[in-house]
């Protein structure tokens, strides 16, 4: 039971980190260089929410390697 409330989490885990990533670029318009040059978009990205997206990862992660884990110890016959 422990093991797929694990999986469940880890799932969540990297739904939310995905979910961050997503949301943490935003389009900005860059003035020209040269005169006359036409306005060029940009993208930008905010640290906090590259920071949460690569910190839900990680715990995605772990929560998945100690989830299999305990699913395949748990499955292993008696010796």
């Amino acid at each position: 039971m422990r093991a797929r409330v694990e999986l469940v989490l880890a799932v969540v885990a990297a739904v939310g980190s995905v979910l961050s990533w997503l949301a943490a670029g935003s389009t900005v318009v860059v003035a020209p260089v040269v005169n006359g040059e036409p306005n060029t978009p940009s993208v930008v990205y905010s640290p906090a929410l590259l920071v949460l997206s690569l910190f839900l990862a990680a715990v995605a992660g772990v929560l998945a390697v100690v989830a299999i884990a305990r699913l395949r110890r748990g499955h292993r016959a008696p010796k």
